[in-house]
């Protein structure tokens, strides 16, 4: 290992200290908490077990699931549940949008499992979730946090056509690992989406990657340059946690100094926004970004 690495990262033997998170507090918070155990509403926050869910609920902003919690893929780093997806369920696009009134919600951040078993990739459900959350939320602003719907335009087009306010797609990690973390994906698949809904006129386009999968320096930062020559707007940088001991291990823990050199690093690439450290997760931060 080299001098770098041993500056930049700590060895995966237990969770390091500045990964210890507060208990989520406050009166929004508490207020939140209520309303989703009364009503039975699905947040990734609450069953993702978010570390930012106290801070993000208490700035109005949420993350929702859509089209069930099974996936068709099986990356390696994703503790949801991957198989045969049940049937589709039509009124969902009413009750997220039904559970986002309900909280109050003024930023929403929408994502899903892969579906590749449909037709359309899930799009046409995706379209339905966006236009019903606008009907019924019409001061809410919106975060789609997308599949790569295998490339496949027509699919794409759908979530254009809503336009909402960001467009996200994860790149996950860097281009070497991607076939390990990412199995039925593909690294230049995935820049090709982010730019093609650059190209047709999305306001605002986002990706995030993970730290601690084994990824070089430069792999992280010849990433982000591959994410900026496909004129991604957002970049978040957090750490891997292991899900299970079925998933990929930790091979290292990234230090806080070291995200704050991916950050200044991005925003001097000419981001908009660098949302980098241990505990950044997708849509840390994610009502900001539509500035």
């Amino acid at each position: 290992m080299s001098t770098e690495t041993l500056e930049r990262t700590t060895p995966a033997k237990g969770k390091p200290k500045w990964l210890r998170v507060k208990l989520p507090t406050g009166k929004k918070y508490t207020q939140l908490r209520s309303l989703v155990d009364k009503y039975d509403l699905h947040t990734i926050c609450t069953s993702g077990s978010c570390p930012n869910m106290g801070e993000c609920w208490g700035e109005g902003t949420a993350t929702f699931m859509i089209l069930g919690n099974v996936c068709t893929r099986s990356c390696g780093f994703c503790g949801v549940q991957t198989g045969r997806p049940s049937n589709v369920d039509w009124a969902e696009p009413e009750k997220v949008a039904r559970s986002i009134k309900i909280m109050g919600i003024k930023h929403a951040v929408v994502t899903s499992v892969d579906r590749d078993d449909m037709k359309d990739m899930g799009s046409i459900i995706w379209a339905e979730t966006v236009k019903a959350i606008r009907r019924m939320n019409p001061d809410t602003t919106l975060e789609t946090l997308i599949p790569d719907f295998q490339g496949i335009e027509k699919h794409l087009d759908r979530i254009i056509e809503v336009a909402p306010e960001v467009v996200s797609h994860n790149m996950e990690t860097v281009k070497r690992l991607t076939r390990e973390v990412r199995i039925q994906a593909k690294y230049e698949r995935s820049l090709n989406v982010l730019r093609y809904l650059h190209d047709n006129g999305v306001n605002r386009t986002k990706s995030g990657i993970m730290l601690g999968l084994g990824e070089h320096e430069n792999e992280v930062v010849q990433t982000m340059n591959d994410l900026r020559e496909a004129h991604v707007d957002v970049v978040t940088i957090g750490q891997y946690l292991q899900p299970s001991k079925k998933h990929l291990p930790v091979k290292e823990f990234i230090v806080p100094e070291q995200f704050k050199k991916y950050e200044t690093i991005g925003l001097d690439m000419g981001f908009r926004h660098v949302e980098s450290g241990p505990l950044v997760r997708s849509s840390y931060k994610a009502h900001k970004h539509i500035d």
